[in-house]
């Protein structure tokens, strides 16, 4: 305890409170978006697990929640997520975790949107987030963000007549959004056990990263040694050999040390074996 009387909050305590506050309303948030329950596990741990990563800088932002609810719900809607195999099979009952009638009816509702605009309706209306809040957490203008909402609360009231009404609609993804996860479901795991895996992954990196430094070293290192001795290039069958004698070449060829040879005398022929030549006699 401090002078002040106050006790300090080491930064396990303080990640274990915002996951113990946020993790179960964030997976049933992240399940509406989805309408897989498996992947908002997933989402919702891995967000978790990046906050810990960076948890001196979550610690100091001034919303912590919605830095781990921006995070999840990037992750549950990435579309190659989605092409995953394990998330493109069918689960077998996909609003189990919604014990009521009017729940599923509403899951339905919204997995039928586009993501954008499921995402933006659900931060509107389910979170209470006003529209430029919106417009920031889903990176679009305001009059974008404003557009994907009246797109989305048309298609709602198209399929669920009873939730026409801005306000009604509102009150039920209020009451959606923000109520815990249904005990039928695999609930998130502990936060002891998010830091902990947190922190294999992040090791897990550093010996990855620590592997390819070796290895770029050692190449590094020995690259002088092959550049000071280049083997030589083979000579292709079609490429002429160069230093060699030149047939018809005036001088005759040239020794290795660029001195010329002395070119060879031709040899005397024998003296005929003919008749002595008869030559007349002067007068």
């Amino acid at each position: 305890m401090r002078s002040d009387g106050v006790t300090p909050v080491t930064p396990e305590q303080a990640f274990d409170e915002l996951y113990a506050a946020c993790a179960p309303t964030l997976v049933r948030q992240t399940y509406l978006l989805t309408g897989r329950h498996g992947l908002a596990l997933e989402s919702v741990e891995r967000a978790f697990r990046h906050a810990w990563h960076r948890w001196p800088e979550v610690a100091l932002d001034p919303d912590p929640p919605s830095w781990v609810r921006a995070a999840a719900y990037e992750h549950a809607l990435s579309p190659w997520r989605r092409l995953r195999r394990r998330h493109r099979r069918r689960e077998r009952d996909p609003v189990a975790s919604l014990a009521s009638p009017a729940d599923r009816s509403l899951l339905a509702a919204l997995t039928a949107l586009p993501p954008p605009s499921r995402r933006t309706l659900l931060l509107y209306d389910g979170l209470g987030l006003d529209l430029p809040e919106t417009a920031a957490e889903t990176e679009a203008s305001t009059a974008a963000a404003a557009g994907r909402l009246r797109y989305a609360r048309e298609a709602v009231a198209a399929r669920l007549p009873e939730l026409g009404d801005p306000d009604t609609l509102r009150q039920r993804m209020a009451e959606t959004a923000r109520s815990a996860t249904s005990t039928t479901r695999p609930r998130p795991p502990r936060p002891s056990s998010v830091r902990r895996r947190a922190e294999r992954v992040a090791w897990g990196w550093t010996g990855a990263v620590a592997g390819a430094a070796a290895v770029l070293g050692a190449l590094t290192l020995g690259w002088p040694v092959t550049a000071a001795n280049p083997p030589e290039p083979p000579v292709a069958e079609h490429e002429r050999v160069r230093g060699g004698p030149v047939p018809g070449a005036p001088g005759g060829p040239s020794t290795s040390e660029g001195t010329p040879r002395t070119p060879r005398t031709k040899p005397e022929r024998p003296p005929a074996t003919g008749p002595t030549r008869v030559l007349p006699r002067a007068g």
